[in-house]
């Protein structure tokens, strides 16, 4: 009968010891044991419990979390998918990945209630805006821009640069992306200079307001290449139309740049109606079917984009740098232009 209360005083100390009871709080739970167990077990073993000290953030900030993630307060993530008219919470769905659910609605639809919108409209409101800051502000923002875009770009280079550069071109790929993105941002040089020339009456003017929605929408649409351009990572197919391009831009010969610019755009390889392998023997022709010739303006919409704003440069690079009408696309005199 001493050994038995001798066990239970033994027990009855150990739990005083973890705090699971004492005078006011007789009772405990076995959970509350086995979490003061394997406590004490991961203390012997090294491990250290991350205390996350909350600071005091506005509404709508991120927290971050110990693997890096920043995630929305639960309560403005509520706020989010309500707004979008989606479901607060899923059946068996954590609030992380509730999160990750909106983060998801908001890449696939930037807007909630405005959808999907046209890359033309997004561009003409970006102009109306940098005019009516311009408007109160009494700054040129076409200025500000030409600072910021082409911070990059040496004041030294000129045509006559790059025309030397492009005599070097076709030996290193990585020079050769080099020169092509210089010239495409010296004409984009070129074309901000020549929106940054306009008085204020003029662009007031539909005409001009055109061609500044028209620059700012080309100047999205060739973002992608200039970073497949600077990181050197252009498909090789591609960047063998785009060297055979600048060299008959430089060389002022805009017939057969628009020739090269139609071979990468739409290619000439014939289309493979039908089957086009019968037996052990390739099909006539077969041979002619390959990277090279296929339309990459049919790829995806981001290669359409920037190939539809490479064939805004070209017809810059014409009315920039002219020639004889014989050697031009659709040659309209300057005259007549006005």
């Amino acid at each position: 009968m001493d050994i038995l209360k001798a066990e239970i005083a033994r027990k009855r100390k150990l739990l005083e010891q973890k705090q699971l009871v004492d005078d006011k709080k007789k009772y405990f739970r076995r959970g509350e044991l086995n979490a003061k167990d394997t406590e004490e077990v991961l203390q012997k073993v090294g491990y250290k419990k991350q205390e996350s000290v909350e600071a005091p953030r506005a509404e709508g900030a991120y927290s971050f979390v110990a693997d890096g993630q920043n995630i929305l307060p639960r309560v403005e993530v509520i706020r989010r998918l309500r707004e979008r008219g989606e479901p607060v919470l899923l059946f068996g769905e954590t609030e992380p990945e509730a999160f990750d659910r909106l983060r998801i609605c908001e890449i696939s639809q930037p807007e909630a209630n405005r959808g999907f919108r046209n890359d033309f409209q997004e561009a003409m409101e970006q102009v109306d805006a940098a005019y009516l800051q311009e408007m109160f502000a009494n700054t040129p923002t076409a200025k500000e821009d030409k600072k910021s875009d082409f911070a990059e770009l040496d004041e030294t280079i000129s045509w006559e640069s790059i025309q030397t550069m492009a005599q070097k071109m076709g030996r290193n790929k990585d020079y050769d992306m080099d020169g092509i993105i210089t010239l495409l941002t010296f004409l984009l040089k070129l074309w901000n200079d020549q929106i940054a020339t306009y008085t204020k009456h003029e662009k007031m003017s539909t005409k001009v307001k055109m061609t500044r929605v028209i620059y700012t929408q080309t100047k999205e649409y060739v973002k992608p290449l200039f970073r497949k351009l600077k990181h050197h990572t252009l498909p090789e197919d591609i960047l063998d139309s785009l060297r055979d391009i600048c060299k008959h831009l430089l060389n002022r010969n805009y017939i057969s740049a628009s020739d090269a610019y139609l071979e990468m755009a739409i290619g000439n390889a014939p289309w493979p109606i039908g089957v086009t392998m019968v037996g052990i023997h390739a099909r006539t022709g077969r041979e002619k079917i390959f990277s090279k010739n296929v339309a990459h303006v049919m790829n995806d919409e981001t290669q359409r984009k920037y190939i539809q704003g490479l064939k805004r440069l070209m017809t810059k690079c014409q009315e920039y740098f002219p020639t004889d009408p014989s050697k031009c696309v659709e040659y309209v005199s300057k005259k007549d232009r006005e």
